[in-house]
């Protein structure tokens, strides 16, 4: 029988344990290597299915799928509540949105609680959309003043203009108005003249007219012939 010492299996255990992390430094690689394959082989699937984090992205994901049938939709302004179902998993979706995006949406698959939820916000719908709607009426309003501003202004800018052309023409009226009077006035001063030169011609003429008519004006007077002598009584004895 042969014996052996202690440092000669302490030798051949090291021997053991070195070439077994020679072996084990060859295969890691190619270990490493594998399981790096089988984890880039399984990232694309694990990638491609969505994590939902809640029912608002589970909606959506439903809703790009295609997968929800609208039963429902009340519009408030630019808010709205619907209510849509899933007939794949008979599960029912109700959401209360402003535009397109989603403030609430509650999953159920009971019926009434969908038609309890989808009136609740309906209602919610209707009471938030009421700023909006004022502040879209005070809008409206405000630029509808201003419009009607605008066009107050422009006519009283009209107006004025026109006045003052009606203010122009009035002055120039009252200039020839004037300038007529004044002309009258002389005209009359002439007449009165004419009239005057008018009296004493036809005065003149009368006159004459009367003398032609006048045989004894025409006529020139003859001398004055001496009357004769009376003749003497004879004695008529």
């Amino acid at each position: 029988m042969r014996e052996t010492s202690g440092g000669a299996v302490f030798a051949r255990h090291a021997r053991g344990a070195a070439l077994l992390a020679v072996a084990m430094m060859l295969v890691a690689p190619a270990a490493m290597a594998a399981r790096g394959e089988r984890d880039a082989a399984a990232e694309p699937a694990t990638r491609s299915a969505p994590v939902v984090r809640n029912t608002v992205d589970e909606l959506k994901q439903l809703m790009d799928a295609r997968q929800l049938t609208e039963l429902r939709t009340t519009y408030n302004g630019n808010y709205g509540a619907s209510l849509l179902f899933n007939a794949n998993t008979l599960t029912y979706y109700v959401a209360l949105f402003q535009e397109k995006n989603f403030w609430r949406v509650i999953k159920t698959d009971a019926v009434d609680n969908a038609e309890r939820v989808y009136r609740t916000f309906a209602q919610q719908s209707e009471q938030l959309a009421q700023v909006y709607i004022d502040t879209t009426r005070l809008e409206a309003g405000k630029r509808y003043t201003e419009r009607l501003v605008a066009y107050n202004e422009e006519r009283l800018r009209t107006l004025q203009q026109e006045m003052e052309q009606q203010q122009a023409q009035s002055a120039q009226v009252s200039a020839a108005l004037q300038q007529a009077q004044q002309q009258a006035v002389s005209l009359s001063s002439d007449v009165q003249s004419t009239n005057s030169q008018l009296d004493s011609l036809q005065r003149r003429i009368q006159i004459l007219q009367a003398e032609q008519g006048n045989p004894e004006l025409s006529l020139p007077k003859p001398d004055s012939v001496p009357s004769p002598a009376p003749a003497a009584a004879s004695d008529g004895r």
